[in-house]
């Protein structure tokens, strides 16, 4: 017949001297667990694979169990609680791994096995490497926010912005003009206005104009300042005009 109380005796035993300091015994009203029987606890971090050692993570798990009368014939009472940084559904994901643990265990002593096991769950859930992906996914998430600058736009900035986007849109139409005609000397140059309708007529099958005519022909005009300003507007129009009309004169001929 098998002595359980001995083999309960002999790993408590065992545990006292594998875990030391993280391991103690607890009043059954601390455990949470419905016995009245010997309750302890066992004080588990997530474990560095390289070092060796428990990091200094801020996560810290309790394991309490109590022996059933029958033990390791039978499972032991098991309760899980978050020492330090862990969520409650964290600890109902680690209790059924457990729980699970011991119907493949039975038969053995298996305290120190699940303790291995709640300590490899929280390495993978909380080690450092897990912990560096999420800030660094916390960091990429606060990359990804936009944040708004620049000042408000009021009426006064509106008018602002307006007048310097007409001003570069009239030196956009003033390119329009062909090289010849803003090089040319003031007394030669034309209005847009003229230029373009000099333009249409030549393109009509005007006669154009012979500078070398007869003198009685010519005729001395004096111009004013004003008469060379360019009508930038009117330029664009006519220019605009002009195309539509040679396409026209071309679908035309085509027909």
């Amino acid at each position: 017949m098998t002595d359980y109380v001995q083999e309960q005796e002999m790993e408590i035993e065992a545990l006292e001297a594998i875990l030391m300091e993280d391991f103690r015994e607890i009043d059954c009203s601390e455990s949470g667990l419905s016995t009245s029987k010997r309750c302890f606890q066992i004080s588990l971090s997530p474990q560095d694979d390289e070092a060796d050692e428990a990091t200094t993570l801020p996560v810290q798990l309790a394991l309490i169990f109590s022996h059933t009368d029958n033990y390791p014939d039978e499972p032991p009472l098991l309760n899980v609680r978050s020492l330090r940084g862990i969520q409650t559904e964290d600890l109902k994901v680690l209790k059924e791994k457990l729980e699970q643990e011991t119907t493949e265990n039975l038969g053995m002593a298996m305290i120190y096995t699940l303790a291995t096991s709640a300590k490899e769950w929280l390495s993978e859930r909380f080690g450092q490497g897990n912990l560096d992906e999420n800030n660094e996914e916390e960091e990429t998430e606060k990359d990804d926010i936009i944040i708004p600058h620049g000042e408000p736009v009021t009426v006064d900035t509106f008018l602002a912005w307006r007048e310097r986007f007409e001003a570069e849109l009239a030196l956009e139409r003033a390119k329009l003009m062909p090289e010849s005609a803003l090089t040319a000397p003031k007394e030669k140059k034309l209005t847009g206005r003229l230029w373009f309708e000099s333009g249409r007529a030549v393109a009509k099958g005007a006669a154009p104009v012979n500078e070398e005519s007869d003198d009685e022909d010519d005729e001395d005009v004096d111009f004013d300042d004003e008469d060379f300003e360019d009508d930038e507007e009117d330029m664009l129009e006519h220019y605009l005009a002009e195309k539509s009309d040679s396409s026209s004169h071309s679908s035309r001929r085509a027909n």
